[in-house]
């Protein structure tokens, strides 16, 4: 089972009275590590896994169509329960992750489920053996079969990439010491850094956060203690990438996929080509989004030229304000319950239920995440809470995601994992809807300039830098397949993307070729990053939707979410008039971008 990634939204430090921050309170899925709840479904998961492949192996071709429907079942429950073990185990260990206990227990849960599914392989491999005309009988005599068929679909995507039963086996039973381990090794390397800020020790949230300080001096000091910290480290996370990169490559040419982004695009049932529609049109628009932006911006702060530490700094009019923790919450639950009262509804849980780990700790994982953990219980939120405005649109952001979590949940376990180009949906439309609150609010020109320009730099980041993020990622696995690379070599790769994708006005200090070491994605979830400009751009057009369709079109959004994975993307955005695979969609929803930043700049004339 995956377990949730974190997501570096590089906001944080301590030290600040920010209120009560909420605790997680996992009991809803177990009540301890030890509880006979999770012993009972330790053993029933075992016992379940065996007789599974007892009744099934080598006999799906021949099941009735009612047969497959309780066959279906039993994988979902026992994905289900898998999936609530080591969502706890999960949840905990990101909690702390340099406690050696939590470690430990998390890799015996993963140990042991691997072990136990091992018989399970022969699942997918055999159900994609089953002849094409058999299977859309199937799918036509039993009304109830055919809700599974998206999920099926996806599976039966990767026919043509399937390994024999053995190999299949063998790459199950050894993901433990493979990928899922150096995934640890870059989790615990990350939380355990530590970074000195004038003879204060500092984690690297902590570190981060100075980036977005109003203090040039502040903001420097923690970008060049970055790049020490990321220097000294730099062949372990070299490591890492080298590591994961080569076993991906290694894999995906057994399974003979023919590029190394193509087992994500299966997973995230997206066509290739409307990918590379995206990536072309936000590449082609950087010269009038990041590049215009950040000229703007050097002007703001009177610089000639901007360092890396200028890029998320406040504007020079910007009030250093700490937004604590229950003013945070009203202003996003105010604006969801103005859009609709049933999403502010859907939210509150999080905030009472504890459903939501706020506060900054020794250990915690850095960035934030919303995990929907099973549809038999409930997501949670982990942020990194630290007051500045940029958390509070980070609350909107992982939120969105929790309230469309609850709503897809009703899909049941298989069909409520939304694919990642509509995962991002929700939160990127609850962040838009945060601002433009907001920004309706505004009670001068400076205020809302403030907000206009943290609005544009959010999507700059969402949008122009993931799709960076995303030809980084690109460059590195080709040039892996040459051979192994040197730190200097990966460093090399990350600067070929920057200047690109920021524009001239930026300096490079060095140092800043090492900052790809800390970027999870890479690691966790190769080439995730393109949901987000995905998202980002899906949401600018569906809000140009709702200012033109008004509440006709909250019912649809409602659908929309809650339908989580059981529809192609091209089928959801039928209703809106949207269509994906139309590169004019892309550059349709960049314009909104544009148009804020020719707001921003009428207002200097």
């Amino acid at each position: 089972m995956k377990l949730p990634s974190p997501v570096f939204d590089a906001n944080a430090t301590g030290g600040k009275d920010l209120g009560d921050l909420p605790e997680w309170d996992l009991t809803d899925l177990y009540p301890s590590e030890d509880s006979a709840e999770l012993k009972r479904d330790m053993d029933w998961l075992e016992q379940e896994c065996a007789s599974f492949a007892a009744d099934y192996e080598g006999k799906l071709a021949t099941l009735t169509a009612a047969e497959l429907l309780t066959a279906v079942q039993r994988n979902e429950k026992i994905s289900e329960i898998a999936g609530r073990i080591m969502s706890f185990a999960g949840l905990r260990y990101y909690q702390i992750t340099t406690d050696a206990g939590r470690a430990k227990f998390i890799s015996d849960c993963q140990d042991k489920i691997t072990g136990y599914t091992t018989p399970l392989v022969f699942w997918s491999l055999e159900f994609n053996r089953i002849e094409d005309e058999h299977y859309n009988k199937l799918m036509s005599e039993n009304i109830e079969l055919s809700r599974y068929k998206p999920v099926l679909d996806r599976m039966r995507a990767m026919k043509p990439y399937q390994l024999s039963d053995e190999l299949e086996k063998f790459l199950h039973d050894t993901s433990v010491v493979g990928a899922t381990a150096w995934n640890k090794l870059f989790d615990e390397t990350i939380a355990g850094l530590t970074f000195n800020i004038d003879g204060e020790e500092k984690n690297i949230e902590a570190t981060l956060d100075l980036l977005s300080e109003q203090d040039r001096a502040e903001r420097e000091k923690g970008a060049r203690e970055l790049a020490r910290v990321f220097g000294a480290n730099i062949k372990t996370f070299a490591r890492v990438h080298n590591t994961l990169a080569k076993e991906k490559e290694i894999e995906d040419r057994w399974r003979g996929m023919e590029s190394p982004q193509m087992s994500r695009h299966l997973a995230n049932h997206v066509e290739p080509e409307v990918v590379e529609a995206l990536r072309t049109a936000v590449v082609n628009a950087y010269p009038r989004l990041s590049h215009r932006y950040y000229r703007l911006k050097a002007k703001w702060l009177g610089l000639d030229t901007l360092q890396v530490w200028d890029r998320n700094a406040p504007l020079p009019m910007e009030a250093d304000r700490t937004v604590k923790w229950d003013e945070a919450e009203k202003i996003v639950m105010d604006a969801y319950g103005a859009f609709d009262p049933r999403m502010s509804q859907l939210a509150e849980p999080f905030f009472n239920k504890g459903w939501i780990d706020a506060a900054v700790k020794p250990g915690k994982a850095p960035g934030a995440f919303a995990h929907p953990t099973v549809t038999t219980v409930h997501p949670y939120v982990m942020l990194n809470y630290l007051g500045k405005p940029r958390d509070v649109m980070t609350l909107a952001h992982e939120l969105g995601h929790g309230v469309h979590q609850v709503l897809a949940a009703k899909q049941g376990e298989f069909l409520s994992d939304t694919p990642l180009t509509l995962a991002e949906t929700a939160s990127v439309f609850g962040e838009m809807l945060t601002f433009r609150k907001l920004l309706s609010g505004a009670k001068s020109d400076t205020e809302r300039k403030v907000l206009l320009a943290g609005k544009v730099e959010d999507m700059i980041n969402t949008v122009v830098r993931q799709i960076a993020f995303y030809d980084f990622e690109c460059k590195l696995h080709d040039a892996r397949k040459q051979g192994e690379l040197t730190p200097d070599d990966i460093n090399a790769l990350w600067m070929s993307v920057q200047g690109e994708s920021l524009g001239d006005v930026f300096e490079f200090m060095p140092g800043y070729e090492t900052f790809w070491a800390y970027i999870p994605h890479f690691v966790h979830s190769p080439f995730y990053v393109y949901a987000y400009a995905f998202g980002d751009s899906l949401v600018n057009a569906l809000y140009a939707s709702y200012e033109q369709q008004g509440e006709e079109f909250k019912d649809k959004y409602f659908d929309l979410l809650s339908a989580g994975g059981s529809k192609h993307h091209k089928e959801l955005l039928a209703p809106f008039g949207l269509d994906a695979s139309d590169p004019a969609f892309w550059d349709k929803g960049l314009s909104m971008i544009e148009e804020f930043i020719e707001e921003l700049e009428a207002m200097e004339d």
